[in-house]
């Protein structure tokens, strides 16, 4: 059976950050002659004075993951770039080689991808001077661009699914977790985003890895069940699309005890998707 996917090639992803404290210091003074630690306790203090929560302004934000699922010619490619081995800027650097060649620019698919993962993309490569130009086309280069881009919202090539499902904020935006447990998806694990800096600081980056993989994963499986709502590929395609996804898990990196990296995930996926069944 052809499991082409509509679109050639897809890339799936999502983001983890941690307060960028160096970058805090230049436009919080009061922070410039504290240590790290009490830098960070002091730039949090200020943020819940400013917004009433600790939640940093998406420029603080420091990428120490980017996780993301490559789908091209039916073969599967999970992977993370994480700061345990790359600087935030290599991590930058090497994600935006998707975007380098114009004939092989993937669908770029997200859950709040709009309101978090792009402009922290944004913000933090402009910190490096860094270029990527078919991200940020509209069609002054490349006139086929012009109406078919990533920027525009309205548009499809960035198909930030959260956005999509709320009609572009006409109805309350749903978390993921909760769309992936209606569906009979494994949702979100014990980890969550406020604990990443905990993790980073504990050097715990097969813990942090694995939590942002298992974010691109679910909303993986979210989107095709979208591609199967607007008729992009047939049920039978669907399902075959949902088994390969299983076989690929199954045998992703298997650690000494020949058990999978995300063993967790597939066997939360099967116990939800039996509760979904009764």
């Amino acid at each position: 059976m052809n499991n082409a996917l509509p679109f050639d090639p897809v890339l799936v992803f999502d983001i983890e950050t941690a307060p960028d404290v160096a970058a805090a210091r230049r436009i919080y003074p009061e922070l410039a002659d504290l240590n790290d630690d009490d830098a960070l306790s002091a730039l949090t203090a200020l943020r819940t004075q400013e917004s009433g929560r600790s939640f940093m302004r998406l420029p603080l934000q420091r990428i120490v993951c980017i996780s993301f699922l490559y789908i091209k010619n039916g073969a599967m490619s999970l992977r993370s770039l994480s700061a345990e081995q790359l600087s935030e800027q290599e991590i930058l650097q090497t994600f935006f080689r998707a975007f380098n060649d114009f004939d092989s620019l993937p669908q770029l698919v997200s859950w709040n991808g709009s309101g978090f993962d792009i402009p922290v993309l944004l913000y933090r490569a402009m910190l490096y001077e860094l270029s990527v130009p078919l991200l940020f086309e509209e069609g002054d280069r490349i006139q086929k661009m012009r109406f078919d881009n990533y920027v525009n919202r309205y548009h499809s090539r960035h198909l930030d699914l959260m956005d999509r499902f709320s009609q572009f904020g006409a109805s309350p935006r749903q978390s993921m977790d909760i769309v992936a447990s209606l569906y009979g998806l494994p949702g979100k694990t014990d980890v969550d985003g406020s604990m990443v800096g905990t993790l980073v600081t504990n050097d715990d980056w097969q813990t942090l890895t694995i939590y942002c993989e298992s974010d691109v994963l679910n909303t993986w499986l979210i989107y095709l069940r979208w591609l199967r709502l607007t008729g992009k590929v047939t049920f039978d395609q669907f399902k075959l699309w949902q088994s390969q996804s299983k076989t690929y898990l199954q045998s992703f990196q298997k650690d000494d005890s020949d058990v999978s990296r995300h063993h967790e995930f597939l066997e939360d996926w099967e116990s939800s998707a039996q509760n979904l069944a009764r």
